[in-house]
């Protein structure tokens, strides 16, 4: 696996310096790639990351109270100390998953897709 980095790209240094009014108002429609990225103790609440890929990314300390994630690729992600509460992960996520990245810093594995379809 890749070790998180800080992507070049506006958008991303919007996120990083907690400037979530201003992300939102320029995010184009559709699917962005951050994967990777290091957004350390950035404040996302209120941010739309609907069809962001943060596969792998790093969130450690990350404030994402309330945030919608439900549609975000989070497989191998870190959110060691994130403040999630409220937050909406995908339902590939199992809960335990969820938890040990939050307590220790583990990377999310998804569940099979077979599995996360018998439990809606």
């Amino acid at each position: 696996m890749s070790e998180p980095i800080i992507l070049d790209n506006p958008l991303f240094g919007m996120l990083r310096v907690d400037e979530v009014d201003k992300f939102n108002a320029a995010r184009p429609a559709g699917p962005l790639d951050f994967s990777y990225g290091d957004l350390r103790a950035s404040d996302l609440r209120g941010v739309d990351l609907s069809q962001v890929n943060l596969q792998g990314a790093y969130l450690r300390g990350t404030d994402l109270r309330g945030v919608d994630l439900s549609t975000c690729n989070l497989r191998h992600a870190s959110i060691r100390g994130a403040k999630i509460s409220g937050a909406l992960f995908p339902r590939e996520l199992e809960p335990e998953e969820i938890q040990l990245s939050l307590e220790f810093g583990t990377r999310m594995r998804y569940r099979p897709a077979a599995a996360a379809d018998a439990n809606p």
